[in-house]
């Protein structure tokens, strides 16, 4: 399988969000990546289920759904009625993972776990086969726009170290400060999907960016 693009709708138009998926639609790009923040959990608040559920309507791909909130669990039937493909929960924000993680697959969707940038990979030892997929943040979570922190790249690698040695096919998934330089460094050590926002959006030729990002 060759490496997915996942645009962050946090970084589009909120004044034409129709238009915006349609161009994620007519792109090469392969899930379309929605940031719910609290303003809790992260110092930001961005959109909710209404939002997500109208996105649904328009949307021709798979929605991967980032929770950045306090105690995710208790919106898991909210993410699913959403229609969401797959509900990524903080590792910082669950105090009972496995028991979260179990409740997702159950819900109808793909479990993702995310790390933030502290937060060492070697915590996922006893998780790690039970997930779809693990997204680490190259950034500090909350707002776009961030630059990449370089050691990601490092901690990718250490991740796909993990994984192959369980002989699992958990999927690697990097979210922050992605353009064609970092994305180029992350691919070569081993990570899956590629999450990027303003690189997309802000871009003049969002389609161009897109199809530049998955010939890496």
């Amino acid at each position: 399988m060759g490496h997915l693009i996942a645009p962050s709708l946090l970084a589009a138009d909120f004044l034409k969000l129709g238009q915006e998926v349609e161009m994620f639609n007519e792109s090469e790009a392969d899930w379309l990546h929605l940031d719910v923040m609290d303003g809790v959990f992260v110092p930001n608040i961005s959109f909710g289920f209404p939002v997500i559920k109208a996105l649904k309507k328009v949307c021709k791909k798979p929605m991967d759904v980032h929770l950045m909130i306090v105690e995710p669990h208790k919106y898991i039937s909210e993410v699913a009625a959403s229609g969401a493909y797959l509900m990524n929960v903080h590792y910082e924000a669950c105090t009972h993972l496995h028991r979260t993680v179990a409740a997702i697959k159950d819900a109808g969707m793909k479990a993702g776990v995310t790390l933030n940038p502290h937060t060492p990979v070697s915590l996922l030892e006893d998780i790690l086969q039970d997930v779809d997929l693990v997204m680490l943040m190259s950034v500090n979570p909350g707002y776009g726009g961030q630059h990449f922190i370089p050691h990601s790249v490092e901690k990718v690698a250490r991740l796909r170290e993990m994984i192959d040695r369980k002989g699992l096919q958990t999927l690697i998934e990097v979210d922050g400060g992605v353009n064609l330089e970092t994305g180029k460094q992350l691919l070569e050590v081993g990570a899956d999907v590629l999450v990027a926002g303003n690189f997309v959006f802000k871009s003049p030729d969002p389609k161009r960016i897109i199809h530049e990002l998955k010939a890496l």
